[in-house]
């Protein structure tokens, strides 16, 4: 089969006849091979990464990476030579601010596993919240089951929400819900302490609705506004887009790391000046209710930044139902999703729930190596000691994970393939010699804690988060993250439960497991997105939802970018580049002769809908008009001068 390239008359060349109707000149050559093959992704003679071989891919990714790498660096030298603290204020607009929903509430949820603690201390509501004279031990559990409860509800309810009414909607009135509900935090009270008891948790519950709704808006408004909404996407789109997602993620870690350091620094002010126990009923009271306010100040100023600096949020969903003549929600999309990307979803919530029966399983750890340290203790400060070494730690695998989570030769799926089994061995070596690590072997086991903490970060809490969004079409993609955020809380349940009725070594034997069974669901379900153009993805949906989903043939289906399942269906059997190559340029010709046909019409008076001039460079426009027929564009020009000439 002969390749004419751009210069192919009347799309792909299926005969091999095909004379090209004219030749292309070296410039529009360039202009095309920018647009259609990156030097990103492609090497000089047109081959896509994923499709060189090994030792040449190797050699490909390195270079440009280092490349990269240099140029990033040589730009942050440039921006200190100007202004030193530059780099400072670029990493707060483009890092800090996308995630400060996510760091508040990394903040409170962290928080309220540090303050029951204090509230059940000697000295301070013990009779409450430690023994159960004077309150219910079902409404002090309550606390922890109605959190996560309401942070499933709003998992679910904003992922749809945000699908249906937009990105900004869902961040404004998540930041709006989780100011009201630290306000209900701080003030909280009751006639008698079960009465205080019940306030509180219902609180909880009102704001994890807030902080459920930050997981699909977060990641989806991240994302998008890291891919943009034009029709070409950018160099930054393609090579960092995962970094740009998780470096608003990791903020959490910032969250539990900055409220742990405030809540040490609150109980010395107002406990005298000490942090050992017992405990006074006002300092604990004016630690707590501080605590609270702190981020309720933080908050506020969220709801403003988010209704007045974030209009364009919702700008690619928007492009994207009005491509598929949606207004409302795309019910023709979700049921759509569940027909092509089903078995993805397994990946994404079953790997979450396994991820979080990890995540609260890292706590079992503390408590037992501590208690064998130090002994018993009264006091709450060598527990609140070791979390804030446990969060640094945690976030040098937030970190990691933010710089190769990007990296083509390791990237997603690796990182939640390596994450998961290094938490299954780090659970499952204690678990049979249990009594060991607990006594002489307790170093080792202090060792293995804060590696099981730092792997659960370098690998499937950041992996997940990500995913989540990334493998689903932009009409569902907040639906099925926040069903796969949900799907995640659950195992947070399961673990809150299940660990109230087993004893400390039946965890680790129960645990571990969880790990293989992610290692699994992302071997089989999970497709790697690692440096897969996200507009790709897009116009790959555009034909799935058209039905023509064979006729697609572009690198969304190339087996590197399909999990195993996917592959094993045959979905890459249709990827062909040479085929793509010359239907990319059929698409953009259609796209340029519509829009030319819109700004004729709407010169004639006939069309008021406003066009977009801009698509394409010059060069791309002035090979298309050399190479078209133009019959529409001659006979909207006739209609314009029989206009001019009053006929």
């Amino acid at each position: 089969m002969t390749d004419y390239g751009p210069a192919a008359p009347h799309g792909p060349d299926m005969s091999g006849h095909h004379k090209p109707v004219h030749e292309i000149t070296e410039n529009e050559r360039q202009i095309f091979q920018y647009l259609i093959r990156p030097d990103d992704s492609y090497d000089e003679h047109g081959v896509y990464w994923a499709d060189m071989p090994l030792g040449k891919r190797i050699k490909f990714v390195t270079n440009y990476d280092n490349a990269e790498a240099k140029r990033e660096l040589s730009a942050i030298g440039s921006m200190v030579k100007a202004d030193p603290l530059s780099p400072i204020s670029y990493y707060f607009r483009n890092m800090v601010l996308p995630g400060a929903g996510l760091g508040l509430e990394g903040y409170v949820l962290f928080s309220i596993g540090n303050i029951q603690p204090m509230f059940a201390a000697e000295g301070a509501f013990e009779t409450c919240w430690s023994t159960y004279k004077i309150c219910s031990e079902n409404w002090i559990a309550a606390v922890a089951y109605l959190e996560i409860i309401g942070i499933i509800v709003g998992q679910i309810l904003v992922g749809i929400l945000g699908d249906w009414l937009g990105r900004r909607w869902g961040l404004i009135q998540d930041a709006v819900i989780m100011f009201l509900g630290l306000i209900m935090l701080t003030a909280s009270w009751g006639t008698t302490q079960n009465g205080w008891v019940i306030c509180y948790a219902w609180s909880l519950f009102f704001y994890g609705i807030g902080v459920g709704g930050e997981y699909p808006m977060t990641a989806t408004s991240g994302m998008e506004n890291a891919v943009g909404s034009g029709k070409i996407s950018t160099k930054e789109d393609r090579l960092h887009r995962g970094r740009k997602v998780t470096s608003a993620f990791l903020m959490q870690g910032w969250g539990q790391f900055f409220n742990q350091v405030i809540l040490i620094l609150l109980l010395i002010i107002f406990h005298h000046g000490s942090g050992n126990a017992p405990y006074s009923q006002v300092a604990v009271q004016w630690t707590y209710r501080v605590s609270f306010a702190i981020p309720a100040v933080g908050t506020l100023w969220l709801v403003y930044y988010r209704t007045y600096k974030m209009r364009a949020a919702s700008k690619q969903l928007n492009a994207a139902k009005k491509k598929s003549k949606v207004t409302g929600y795309d019910t023709q999309s979700l049921k759509l999703t569940f027909t092509y990307f089903g078995p993805r979803l397994l990946a994404t919530a079953g790997g979450w729930y396994a991820n979080d029966i990890f995540f609260y399983g890292n706590k079992l750890f503390q408590s037992t190596f501590i208690t064998a340290i130090i002994g018993k203790t009264t006091s709450l400060m060598p527990n609140w000691l070791y979390n804030l070494v446990n969060v640094g730690v945690s976030l040098c695998g937030y970190y990691l994970a933010s710089f190769l989570i990007d990296n083509k030769l390791y990237g997603r799926k690796k990182m939640q393939i390596l994450g998961f089994l290094m938490d299954f061995i780090f659970f499952v070596i204690p678990a049979f010699d249990y009594h060991y690590y607990t006594t002489t072997g307790i170093h080792a086991f202090q060792a293995m804690y804060f590696l099981s903490s730092f792997f659960n970060q370098f690998g499937p809490n950041a992996v997940t988060f990500l995913v989540a969004a990334e493998v689903y079409p932009t009409p569902i993609r907040a639906t099925a993250h926040g069903f796969s955020a949900a799907v995640g809380k659950l195992g947070a349940l399961t673990a809150a439960v299940m660990y109230s009725y087993i004893s400390t070594q039946m965890k680790f034997y129960v645990v571990p497991w969880f790990g293989l069974m992610g290692v699994i669901l992302t071997v089989l379900f999970l497709p790697d997105t690692t440096g897969l153009d996200l507009k790709e993805q897009e116009r790959r949906w555009q034909y799935i939802r058209a039905g023509r989903e064979e006729d697609y043939h572009g690198v969304a289906v190339h087996p590197k970018h399909l999990s195993l399942y996917e592959r094993f269906r045959g979905v890459g059997k249709h990827y062909n580049a040479d085929l793509d190559y010359q239907q990319k340029i059929q698409e953009m010709r259609a796209e340029w002769e519509s829009n030319e046909s819109r700004k004729y019409a709407e010169k004639a008076g006939e069309d008021d809908e406003v066009f977009d001039d801009s698509l394409y460079s010059s060069g791309v426009s002035s090979y298309f008009e050399r190479t078209s027929q133009r019959p529409m564009m001659n006979n909207n020009e006739k209609i314009m001068d029989e206009n001019a000439n009053g006929t």
